[in-house]
């Protein structure tokens, strides 16, 4: 019998406070088109996905079915899959339907664009009329959490792809003029090294939210990671057990999130807070506003209310914006908020 692999709690992460509250903003409102985490190895980034993912509820997908599609899932997708009962959306679906856990979909080293987005059997589509996909990497990352290490030494083709089913929630397979689109909705998580080369602006403008991380500087705290690390791997169970409690109600508070999202109100007034300062940052385009806007309103329900204020707007900006502010060459990543606030006082 395999013994289930236990995961190192996510809210026994010493530290990374940044880090961990924009993962949990993406899980509450994956419309904010993921996360960028930029910083030096061995500062918890796989930790913290794997972790996350963990603790999430349970989801609903048929069984066996290589879209992860959750019961009544899109037709056309059933008309073209593999699976003998579910040709034609044949087969009694509700009879079907298994609970999982989220999964954490790792992007391989080396992939292609075929092994990324899917095939399509052209030879059958020409010959007998009947659309026939073979599922790439995103139809697994469905309802899930696509996780890409290292995403600045990936090829930027690849990134736009990933970029755009992260943004529409979809993903679509074409070849010579016959095209198929299945549901691709996941929480996209980059990670890289500032020193092994950048991102192109434009690529970096499309993640949602960027967050620089690096080892702490506090003795104590320091010494809280290995304490608790050692803890862990010397009796997983019972280090998990101690932190179950402070794990459920994260994810209680992350469920409420998500539901009272949709009542969150913000004041014409804040708009103009939000357009004037990513003027005053130097923010190209209009993706960085909208962001802040979504953010701050994730993180008014995150923190249980329906308004959202100056401070939400203010942190929600530092989530969303230093990887948009124009930079000179060389010029490092970065939002100071104290110092805008001065000049503004």
């Amino acid at each position: 019998m395999i013994k289930h692999q236990r995961i190192y709690p996510f809210v026994a992460i010493v530290g990374q406070d940044k880090m961990k509250l924009a993962l949990i903003l993406n899980v509450i409102n994956p419309t904010l088109s993921g996360v960028l985490i930029r910083g030096e190895k061995g500062t918890a980034k796989s930790t913290a996905v794997r972790a996350l993912a963990d603790i999430l509820p349970e989801i609903e997908v048929v069984a066996d079915c290589p879209f992860q599609l959750p019961p009544g899932g899109d037709a056309e997708v059933c008309e073209v899959c593999s699976m003998p009962m579910c040709r034609n959306g044949g087969g009694d679906q509700s009879q079907r339907v298994v609970k999982r856990n989220v999964r954490v979909v790792e992007l391989p080293v080396g992939s292609t664009e075929d092994r990324i987005v899917g095939t399509l059997d052209l030879e059958r589509a020409l010959k007998e009329g009947e659309k026939h996909i073979e599922p790439g990497i995103l139809a697994a990352a469905h309802q899930g959490i696509m996780y890409i290490d290292e995403v600045n030494l990936l090829e930027d083709h690849l990134v736009d792809v990933l970029l755009d089913s992260a943004a529409m929630g979809v993903n679509t397979v074409e070849r010579e003029g016959i095209s198929f689109t299945h549901p691709a909705r996941f929480t996209l998580v980059g990670t890289m090294n500032p020193e092994e080369g950048e991102l192109r602006p434009q690529l970096l403008d499309r993640f949602g939210l960027c967050v620089q991380i690096e080892g702490i500087r506090d003795i104590d705290a320091r010494v809280a990671v290995m304490e608790r690390r050692t803890a862990f791997d010397e009796n997983p169970e019972a280090f998990c057990r101690q932190w179950q409690e402070v794990s459920a109600e994260l994810v209680r508070q992350m469920t409420k999130a998500a539901d009272l999202f949709p009542s969150v109100h913000v004041e014409r007034s804040r708009l103009r807070d939000i357009a004037a300062l990513c003027l005053e940052v130097g923010v190209d385009g209009h993706r960085g506003d909208i962001i802040v806007l979504k953010t701050a309103k994730t993180l008014a329900a995150y923190l249980g209310r329906t308004e959202v204020t100056q401070e939400d707007i203010e942190l929600a900006a530092e989530l969303a914006l230093p990887h948009r502010v124009r930079r000179q060459p060389l010029q490092e990543i970065g939002l100071d908020m104290q110092s805008i606030k001065a000049k503004r006082a």
